[in-house]
């Protein structure tokens, strides 16, 4: 368990139960004594109010009224919610869209400078469209939660992107590709990368990539995807909201 899960687990935790001792949440999250001491510490200074009760009885107790006061987003996070209703903008059913946007304008405003630049470059990697109606979608599959954060470090750092790949007829292949872009068409996913072996773009379900490793030490230059023309940028899809 990472930190931020951790620390989510002992927060979850406390407001269920209201009183929990260390031991216990040690236990709870698989972690020692010491290192819970500290996910508290560090709790308290994300702006958590957290009071300690001693002797046999006592315990840790969350006040209930008690906020996060800093902002733990990453940008993998707020990319995901970005994505999420670009989604269902480009599938033309967003009904609480200027709500939408609006909340996600504040969730930006949290986040550090050097952190709104990296989201702004993956933002710009995505492209949003309509899939076709002869689209077979019988063998659509769950995409891999891994995917994203290795996405992100590859496309931020212009690193190669090795994976498993599962073509339609089932068959297994590792590829390694300079990732280009990611594309939507409402419900598939698509990675589109270079693919230096074969010397052309290539789209990849990501409902059929498995394994997303970043390859160190490569780096590729950005290349100008042809995309269809029904085919647009996210940020030129925002600039049509309503």
């Amino acid at each position: 368990m990472n930190i931020r899960t951790r620390h989510d687990a002992i927060v979850r935790s406390l407001r269920r139960s209201g009183t929990a001792t260390v031991d216990a949440l040690a236990v709870e999250v698989g972690a020692s004594r010491r290192t819970v001491l500290r996910d508290i510490a560090a709790l308290r200074d994300q702006g958590f109010v957290i009071h300690s009760e001693p002797g046999r009885g006592g315990g840790l107790q969350l006040d209930p009224q008690s906020m996060q006061t800093t902002a733990r987003l990453a940008v993998v996070e707020v990319f995901a919610l970005l994505i999420s209703v670009a989604a269902m903008r480009a599938a033309g059913f967003l009904p609480f869209s200027g709500l939408a946007d609006a909340g996600l304008a504040k969730i930006e405003k949290t986040l550090p400078a050097e952190k709104i630049r990296d989201l702004r470059r993956f933002l710009d990697c995505l492209h949003v469209g309509k899939l076709s109606p002869l689209q077979d979608l019988s063998d659509m599959g769950t995409i891999h939660t891994d995917l994203l954060p290795a996405f992100e470090t590859a496309f931020l750092g212009r690193r190669h992107l090795k994976f498993e790949y599962s073509d339609a007829k089932g068959r297994q292949t590792c590829r390694e590709v300079e990732p280009q872009a990611m594309l939507i068409l409402p419900p598939l996913w698509y990675l589109v990368g270079w693919d230096p072996a074969r010397a052309d773009f290539r789209h990849f379900r990501l409902d059929r990539i498995s394994a997303p490793t970043v390859v160190e030490g490569t780096k590729f230059r950005q290349r100008h995807v042809p995309f269809e023309k029904d085919v647009c940028p996210y940020s030129s899809l925002l600039q049509r909201s309503p």
